[in-house]
């Protein structure tokens, strides 16, 4: 048993939440010198000590669980690649350590995850080939939840979504629905339903995110054609979930309630904004098919200007102007609070965006401004789940923002 660590290990960045009186241990997940002793304690004690461990992500239901994802990394001359850490703390429960790949809510990770395991997986489920193991790249992973692999054998490649199982038929429903737009979609290679991983074909195309960003404002006819053709679609898979706005407004909201208490002017911009979008989300329906998830940093832009839908998961019951809601709320967060500040193009192309939705559909614009706050209001959650050490300052002006939209 490691009773102390070899060395204190930096944890960056610095930041510091509310205490929590329903989850007392939640100040050990940004306590460096606990956080590496349960590493040595649960792993064993490493030859070499990380250079530093990073913050990649922290989710809270206050009360209830939370949850931090770090990437520890080594010291350069080592050539170690870094490594993906979790822990858990719930209520009334231990706490809880993991590693990637090794995740028991996402069972079929591990075998995704190593080269020779995963080219057995697509031999079995996508294609047979000819190989002795495949090439493995950790895109994206959120712990207990879904991770992104893109595998490659030869000069094929695919991206291998792993998730829970049981979202492995609404995930092809949505595909399924998707592929009735005028988007580009990724074409469905294979899927093992019980290790809840499913191959899409990859697509090469620029992100449109980064194309804005640098001031390749795309023409906002594309993306509004297709999800025209989205919210028209001639069959609506069986099987197809609506959005639930209530409940990500509720999270968000009850969030927020923890983190802003000791502070007066977030507290009121809080109660400012919840006045007027508590009585809207009451009466929120789905009205029609949509993506429930649409903004630029899903989307590629390929060479002849056609743009490719490459996440999609959310599509279902919803609401059209929710989709071009979310998509400004994304723009006006950039342009605003995002880290490239004037550089960023993505202010000149929200109002270019909103000006050719409006004119196309003939929307109200107070209809849009409410779809745009709420969702904006949910975006304001990525300054505790990527937390920096401005973390409090961003939320505040995230919420001040929110009632700006409102007017």
């Amino acid at each position: 048993m490691v009773t102390s660590p070899p060395t204190v290990v930096p944890l960056l960045p610095e930041v510091a939440f509310p205490d929590d009186p329903g989850l007392g241990d939640l100040p050990r997940l940004f306590d460096s010198e606990w956080i590496w002793r349960a590493y040595c304690c649960q792993f064993g004690r490493p030859s070499v000590d990380p250079r530093q461990i990073r913050i990649r992500q922290f989710s809270h239901s206050p009360g209830r669980v939370a949850l931090v994802s770090y990437e520890v990394e080594w010291p350069t001359d080592d050539f170690i690649p870094s490594q993906h850490l979790a822990i858990k703390v719930e209520r009334d429960k231990p706490i809880d350590l993991y590693r990637y790949p090794e995740d028991r809510r996402l069972p079929g990770l591990g075998e995704a995850a190593h080269p020779e395991s995963a080219l057995a997986l697509l031999n079995k489920h996508v294609l047979a080939v000819r190989a002795r193991r495949a090439l493995v790249e950790l895109i994206r992973y959120r712990p207990a939840s879904r991770a992104v692999i893109r595998h490659g054998v030869g000069r094929v490649r695919f991206y291998a979504r792993v998730m829970r199982p049981d979202a492995v038929n609404p995930v092809l429903t949505a595909h399924a629905l998707v592929g009735q737009s005028s988007f580009v979609v990724p074409r469905l290679a294979g899927y093992w339903a019980e290790g809840g991983v499913v191959w899409l074909s990859a697509i090469p195309g620029e992100n449109l995110r980064l194309r804005i960003q640098d001031g390749k404002l795309p023409d906002p006819a594309p993306l509004l054609d297709g999800l025209q053709t989205l919210w028209s679609a001639p069959h609506v898979p069986a099987g197809t979930r609506p959005f639930n706005l209530s409940g990500a407004y509720r999270r968000a909201k009850r969030s927020f309630k923890h983190n802003v208490q000791d502070d007066g002017a977030a507290s009121r911009n809080l109660k400012d904004a919840v006045k007027s979008l508590d009585p809207f989300v009451r009466s929120w329906r789905p009205s029609g098919i949509a993506h429930n998830d649409f903004y630029d940093d899903q989307m590629l832009v390929l060479r002849d200007g056609s743009v490719a839908l490459v996440d999609f998961e959310e599509a279902g019951p919803g609401d059209p102007l929710l989709d071009v809601g979310n998509f400004l709320a994304h723009l006006r967060w950039a342009s605003c609070l995002g880290r490239r500040g004037r550089r960023d193009g993505s202010g000149a192309y929200y109002q270019q965006f909103r000006d050719a939705a409006l004119e196309r559909f003939r929307w109200s614009e107070r209809d849009l401004a409410f779809r745009e706050a709420v969702c904006l209001f949910r975006i304001c959650t990525n300054a505790i789940r990527r937390p920096q050490g401005d973390w409090h300052r961003r939320l505040g002006a995230g919420l001040s923002l929110v009632n700006e939209t409102l007017g």
